[in-house]
C-alpha cells in the first residue's frame, strides 16, 4: 500500500525521515510516482517519467543507509526538473519539436552536483518551447496548468516545475530563469522560486536561452527547501568560465541558527512605479505581508526605482538579439516545426541592431551600480509584486498570433523581466490568495551575491504566516 501522505512532506522533513530511517527512499518514490500518476492528466507538469529507473535508484540509496553510507543531504529523496538538463543517454527535449529526440552526451553540472548530494530524479518536467515564454504554453506537449485552477496559466518558463511542486506532486524542482521563468510559475502557483545572482549556479550542460542573462534556481515549498537545493548546487565550476570564484556559502546553517525575527533590517517598498501599478484586488495582500514583515521588526522605508520601463527594453534587446544567434540555424531550416510564439519572438532578434545590443551589454554595469546606489543606498532588500494583477488564464494569454507575443509577455514579465539585466538575486513567496483561489505572491531583491539575506527574510516570513502550508485540492483522476 503506498502511503501518498509521505508526498506531503517538504523536502528538509522528507530528507531527515529517510535519513533517519524513519521511512524508506523507495515509500518516498512511490507515493511520489502515485501522486505523478493521480494528477498528470490535469496538470500534464511532466514530459517524460522515469519510475523504473527512480525506484532502482531508490533502493540503492536504502541499501547504502542499510551499510551506514550516506550519500548527502539529498540522500534518496525524489526530485523532478525543467526538460533542459542534460543528462549524458537522455533525452532532453528542451519541450520542442526540433529536439524531441536529442541525447546529450554528458551530464551538466546541476545534475552532477545533485546526483552527489543523494538526488533521485524522477522526471523531466514541462517546459514553454525552448524556455521560450512567461505563462506555461507549449504546443508540443500540451499547456501546463495551475494546480489551484487548471483553466489558468502555471507561469513559464518553468512552468512544470511550479505545478508539480505545488501540488506536492515532488519535493523540489530546478528551473531555469532568464527573465522570470523561476518566479513566474513559483508566485503563480504559490511556492518559493529562487533567482541566485548571475554566476552563483554553474550552468554547464543546460540549455542555454540568452547567455548573458540564464540563471538556473530551485523551486521549493519552504525557504529551507530552497536553501538546501541551492546549497547542493552552488559554487565556481571549471566548466563554466561565468561562475563566480568566490567562496561556497553556507545557505543552511544560518536560518537554523538565526531567531525569527528581521530586527535591524530594512525592507525598501517601490513608491513610484510597480506597487503603484497593482490592481485593488491584489494589492491588500501585498499590503499585510509588508505589515508581517513590520511586526516581525524590519523597517518599511520607501525608495524610488530608477526606470524599469528602460531596464525591461534593455532586457529585451539582450535576450532577443542573443536568442536569435542561438537560433538562427534552425530558423533557417525548420522554422516550421516552432510554435507561432516562439517563432514571432526569435525572429524579432534578428532586427535589432548590433550596435543597440552591444549598448545594453556596456551599459549593464554602471546602471547596476546606479541601481545598487538608489535602492540599496537606504534598503537591506526591495520589496516587489510577481504580477500586478490576478494570475490570467490560459485562453486569455494564448499567442495565436506574432502579433499577440509582445503584449502577453510584456504584461506578465513587467515585474520580473528587469531584474535579469541587473543579474541580481530575487526570491518569490506567496503572501496570500485573491477571491477565486488563485495565489498572490511578491519577490524580495537582493544585492548581488546576497542570496542569505533573501533567504533570511523569507525563512522569518514563513515562521510568521501559513501560506506556504497550503496545498490545491487536486482531484484523483487516476
Amino acid at each position: 500500500m503506498v502511503d501518498e501522505n509521505l508526498a506531503d512532506l517538504d523536502l528538509a522533513a522528507v530528507a531527515a525521515a529517510i535519513r533517519d530511517r524513519q521511512v524508506t527512499s523507495v515509500a518516498v518514490v512511490e507515493a511520489c510516482l502515485q501522486r505523478i500518476t493521480d494528477h498528470q492528466p490535469r496538470l500534464n507538469a511532466f514530459i517524460s517519467v522515469e519510475a523504473e529507473a527512480a525506484l532502482d535508484a531508490a533502493h540503492g540509496a536504502d541499501g547504502d543507509l542499510a551499510d551506514g553510507r550516506l550519500r548527502g543531504p539529498l540522500h534518496g529523496v525524489p526530485l523532478a526538473h525543467k526538460d533542459m538538463f542534460y543528462r549524458a543517454g537522455m533525452v532532453s527535449t528542451f519541450g520542442s519539436k526540433i529536439c524531441r529526440d536529442y541525447v546529450p552526451s554528458y551530464t551538466g553540472t546541476l545534475m552532477t552536483r545533485l546526483d552527489a548530494a543523494g538526488a533521485i530524479t524522477v522526471g523531466a518536467l514541462n517546459m514553454c518551447e525552448f524556455a521560450i515564454g512567461p505563462t506555461g504554453h507549449n504546443g508540443h506537449f500540451g499547456h501546463c496548468r495551475n494546480p489551484w485552477n487548471i483553466d489558468h496559466i502555471s507561469g513559464g518558463s518553468s512552468s512544470g516545475s511550479g505545478a508539480a511542486v505545488a501540488a506536492r506532486v515532488l519535493h523540489g524542482s530546478f528551473g531555469s530563469d532568464t527573465g522570470g521563468s523561476v518566479r513566474l510559475p513559483a508566485g503563480m502557483c504559490g511556492v518559493v522560486g529562487l533567482k541566485a545572482t548571475y554566476g552563483v549556479i554553474s550552468r554547464y550542460g543546460g540549455m542555454p536561452r540568452c547567455w548573458s542573462l540564464d540563471v538556473f534556481g530551485p523551486l521549493a515549498r519552504t525557504v529551507m527547501d530552497a536553501a538546501i537545493l541551492l546549497d547542493a548546487v552552488a559554487g565556481p565550476d571549471d566548466n563554466d568560465p561565468t561562475t563566480a570564484s568566490a567562496p561556497v556559502r553556507d545557505y543552511v546553517a544560518p536560518l537554523a541558527k538565526e531567531a525569527a525575527d528581521l530586527r535591524g533590517l530594512r525592507v525598501g517598498v517601490p513608491v513610484n512605479v510597480l506597487l503603484p501599478e497593482v490592481e485593488p484586488g491584489i494589492r491588500p495582500t501585498l499590503d499585510a505581508a509588508l505589515d508581517d514583515l513590520r511586526a516581525l521588526g524590519a523597517e518599511i522605508v520607501e525608495v524610488t526605482l530608477p526606470d524599469t520601463k528602460r531596464l525591461h527594453a534593455l532586457t529585451n534587446i539582450v535576450n532577443k538579439a542573443e536568442a536569435a544567434a542561438l537560433h538562427e540555424p534552425w530558423v533557417g531550416e525548420r522554422p516550421q516545426d516552432y510554435a507561432t510564439s516562439a517563432l514571432s519572438r526569435v525572429e524579432a532578434g534578428f532586427h535589432i541592431p548590433a550596435t543597440d545590443y552591444l549598448d545594453a551589454i556596456r551599459l549593464r554595469p554602471r546602471i547596476l551600480e546606479e541601481f545598487a546606489a538608489a535602492v540599496f543606498g537606504s534598503a537591506d532588500v526591495l520589496f516587489a509584486p510577481v504580477l500586478t494583477g490576478p494570475v490570467p488564464t490560459i485562453a486569455e494569454t494564448d499567442i495565436t498570433q506574432a502579433g499577440d507575443a509582445p503584449r502577453i509577455v510584456d504584461s506578465v514579465t513587467r515585474c520580473t523581466r528587469w531584474v535579469s539585466y541587473l543579474g541580481l538575486p530575487a526570491m518569490t513567496l506567496c503572501g496570500g490568495f485573491d477571491g477565486t483561489g488563485l495565489p498572490i505572491s511578491f519577490q524580495l531583491i537582493g544585492r548581488a551575491f546576497d542570496e542569505p539575506t533573501l533567504l533570511r527574510v523569507g525563512h522569518a516570513y514563513q515562521g510568521a504566516t501559513d501560506w506556504h502550508r497550503r496545498a490545491p485540492q487536486m482531484e484523483d483522476t487516476s
